[in-house]
């Protein structure tokens, strides 16, 4: 039986500060660790020599057009296995927990893997109207999803979705959706492609709705780890497995979401330094986190 989660053990994001160096290794993470001018010029000379050794345009087209393939075997290598279930949801986005009354809501999750997200809300949402619907671009994942015990497709509807395409055929009608959900999803998408999807976005949402996302920033360490020949075009990278990432700025989300038509309630950064305290590592982590909400005309 699906149980309710409790998050009222789950602090939010930014609680835990470093205040003397020599505690460093004390914790396994560190919240808002600023960077000194040293670590910003060595983050923008690796970026700056990511960009001088680009890789082939003949293979970087290859690696966009085929792009649902790639994820496909990603899954069919990792399954369910990969990502942990993200019960942090409902702390950092309470708009989620503001759905369960008596009214019937709408999530849309896009990008929505395994299950990661949709079966923590499908089970803080137990015995409430919230309906969860739920796309990828994999259709390996979705088969996963669906082969999930607690999928339940009375509360839940998944469905395979290029939203990059121009036109969308979803299972729900225009302005219908109380909340989407973007959760390190659209730094997978096309940079150039990024408009449409946004735009895309506001005309599902009702009047009032809510846009959460949260994705990597620049110079996280993911971007800075990156070899010769994986840069596509700048802060635009593949992986070798040969799924794509995009690194935003706070700037960058704010130009897609206003440009759409949104009304910004929160852009953040969330700096953390995560820290192995067997090796004696320091790993610098960068994530943006932000709300856009559809106005009410």
């Amino acid at each position: 039986m699906t149980q309710s989660i409790d998050t009222s053990k789950r602090k939010q994001f930014g609680n835990r500060f470093l205040k003397n160096d020599d505690d460093v290794f004390k914790h396994n993470a560190w919240d808002n660790v600023e960077w000194n001018e040293a670590q910003e010029i060595q983050a923008l000379s690796q970026v700056c020599a990511h960009v001088k050794t680009k890789m082939p345009s003949e293979k970087a087209a290859d690696l966009e057009d085929n792009a649902d393939e790639y994820w496909n075997k990603f899954y069919s290598v990792h399954q369910e296995k990969f990502f942990k279930n993200r019960c942090w949801l409902f702390t950092e986005f309470p708009e989620i927990t503001s759905l369960k009354n008596e009214k019937p809501s709408f999530i849309l999750e896009v990008g929505c893997g395994v299950g990661n997200s949709v079966f923590p809300i499908l089970a803080h949402c137990v015995d409430s109207n919230v309906h969860v619907y739920c796309c990828d671009f994999s259709s390996n994942a979705i088969q996963i999803l669906k082969e999930n015990s607690e999928y339940n497709d009375k509360h839940c509807t998944a469905f395979v979705c290029d939203i990059t395409s121009d036109e969308w055929n979803p299972p729900f009608a225009l302005e219908s959706l109380d909340v989407i959900l973007l959760v390190f999803v659209l730094s997978a998408v096309q940079p150039e492609k990024l408009k449409h999807v946004v735009g895309q976005f506001y005309k599902y949402l009702k009047p009032g709705g809510m846009v959460l996302f949260r994705d990597y920033g620049r110079y996280d360490m993911a971007q800075l780890r990156f070899k010769e020949g994986r840069c596509i075009s700048e802060n635009y990278y593949s992986r070798g497995d040969g799924t794509l990432v995009h690194f935003f700025t706070q700037d960058d989300v704010q130009q897609l979401f206003l440009g759409a038509g949104f009304e910004q309630v929160q852009n953040m950064v969330d700096r953390r330094m995560q820290v192995n305290r067997g090796k004696q590592l320091k790993m610098y982590r960068v994530w943006i986190q932000c709300k856009y909400k559809k106005p009410i005309l």
